[in-house]
Order: structure tokens, then C-alpha cells, then sequence
């Protein structure tokens, strides 16, 4: 690898010699206007990109988060929200949460991928979901409980969120994810991109033969980890590498959304639809 170059996730970043930190840790107005033509951020006239052009102007934009990120571990991120809403993470969001195997199923609005995809029309959705985030009027909704059987035999609760909320939670994840694995150490492969169970079998292995002479694996389990969080540390940690208010209060506001158990009635008009009465109804729009 070049001497001026870094990782992350497979790909190799080349610093350019022009290119500079924002004041206070905010991303930099060169840097945001250097997304692809077809991603704008933060203009009037929104233009959706396909999926893979969106694909590739977040990748571009993550790459040199993370590599802010780890020049300086003590840098907070300010200046982040603008791309929480920008039309290429929301296009490459959808896309996540549309190509996931839980796309089919609705959270209490009742409103799956397909119904969105049919009755509203994608960029409908999303165009939707942008003006909320930037009017600061978008707020999470409860989360459809689900009890799911476990291999004891034990059921566990399953937060199913609603579709809107879900490609606002892939969003945020997009930006803040290249932010905090600069912070993570190399033998941590847990819920991290490009690492999985079998690249941890593998160190160990590693580890435990030729002249490394390891001889234990200590397995050990949080008991309802998830569940019991502690919500104030947190948000804490997050504001340690975050200073945008605006994308503290959505992380709070995601992390505050509270169980619900509801019959899914037929009949319902989604939530996510209500306000949409213009292309409700209307498929392919």
C-alpha cells in the first residue's frame, strides 16, 4: 500500500495534496461538492441516481470519513445530517433495506417494500422521507413486537420497524459506520462490515498453533445485550465522535422508540402513506 493511502473495507484511499479538514471536524464544502454529478447534496431541484451511482458516491464519501477519522481520533464530526438526507444515501438505504430478507415484512403501518414499490412509487417514498428529515419533523415510530423461537426453545422479542424508519436507520448507518470503525481494534469482528464469525475461527486458529502457543477460547454472552443497554452511555459514546446535534437527536429519538403490539387490521392505510393522499392509489407513481 502507499505510504499515503489507507484501508477500509477493501479499498485503498490515495490522499490528494489539496485535500483538507473542515474547520471544527465538519466535512469540508470541497469535499461534499465532490460527490458524482448524479448524487447532489443539499440542492433545490432533487435528482435521484440509480442505485449504482448512489452506491458509489457514498462509498466515495465513506472512505474519506474513515480516513478523517482514524488521521485523528480525537476529531468530533460536525455538518453530518446534510448527508443523512442526501439523495444518494437515501437511494443507496432503499436499496439496502429493499434487497433484505425481511423486506416483506411490514412494521405497524402495515406497509411492506412492495406496497411502496406499487401504490407510491420509490422516489415518492424517499422524497417524502428527505423533506421530513430536513424540516427536522421526522420522528420514529413504535417498533412491531414479534416473539421468535429460539434454539432452547426460549422465544425472543424481534423489533420489526416500520419501512420508513428502517431506511432512515440505513441511512444514518451509512454515515456514522466509516466514522467509528477507525475506533474498533483489529480483533474485533462482531457486527462489522467485511469481517464475519469464520474471520474470527480463523485468528484463532492462527493463534493457537505453530509458535504462538494459545491454548484457550473463552466464549462468554451478554445476557439480553440489546435489551438492556444502557441508552445514556450511548448516546454519550456517539457524542464523543459526533458534534451535529441533528444527527445526536435522530440517534436518540431511533433509540427511544418503544415495543408495540399490534394486529396487523385490514384496511389500514400505512403511516408512511397518509400524507401522500395525491399518489395513493395510483400504482407505478
Amino acid at each position: 500500500m502507499p505510504a499515503d493511502g489507507r484501508e477500509w473495507g477493501g479499498a485503498v484511499v490515495v490522499l490528494g495534496a489539496g485535500e483538507s479538514r473542515g474547520k471544527g471536524g465538519s466535512v469540508p464544502s470541497k469535499e461534499r461538492s465532490a460527490m458524482p454529478e448524479e448524487a447532489p447534496v443539499n440542492t433545490g431541484a432533487v435528482r435521484w441516481p440509480g442505485p449504482d451511482s448512489a452506491h458509489f458516491a457514498v462509498r466515495e464519501m465513506q472512505i474519506k470519513l474513515h480516513r478523517w477519522a482514524g488521521e485523528d481520533d480525537s476529531r468530533r464530526f460536525g455538518d453530518l445530517f446534510n448527508l443523512v438526507y442526501d439523495p444518494a444515501f437515501l437511494v443507496h438505504a432503499w436499496e439496502r433495506v429493499a434487497t433484505n430478507t425481511g423486506a416483506r415484512t411490514p412494521g405497524i403501518d402495515r406497509a411492506t417494500v412492495t406496497m411502496i414499490e406499487t401504490w407510491i412509487g420509490v422516489e415518492a417514498f424517499l422524497e417524502h422521507i428527505r423533506d421530513a428529515l430536513k424540516a427536522g419533523a421526522f420522528e420514529p415510530v413504535e417498533v412491531r413486537q414479534v416473539m421468535i423461537p429460539k434454539a432452547s426453545g426460549k422465544l425472543r422479542a424481534l423489533g420489526i420497524p416500520t419501512v420508513a424508519d428502517r431506511v432512515v436507520q440505513a441511512s444514518l448507518k451509512a454515515v456514522l459506520e466509516p466514522i467509528f470503525e477507525a475506533d474498533f481494534m483489529p480483533c474485533s469482528y462482531g457486527f462489522r462490515p467485511n469481517r464475519r464469525a469464520h474471520d474470527a475461527i480463523a485468528e484463532n486458529h492462527h493463534l493457537s498453533s505453530g509458535a504462538n502457543k494459545f491454548h484457550w477460547v473463552l466464549e462468554a454472552d451478554i445476557k439480553a445485550c440489546f435489551d438492556e443497554i444502557d441508552h445514556t452511555a450511548l448516546m454519550d459514546r456517539l457524542r464523543a465522535r459526533i458534534k451535529d446535534k441533528r444527527v445526536c437527536t435522530l440517534g436518540h429519538r431511533r433509540n427511544s422508540a418503544t415495543w408495540t403490539v399490534l394486529p396487523l387490521r385490514s384496511g389500514w392505510i400505512p403511516r408512511c402513506c397518509r400524507s401522500l393522499p395525491a399518489v395513493w392509489g395510483r400504482p407505478g407513481r
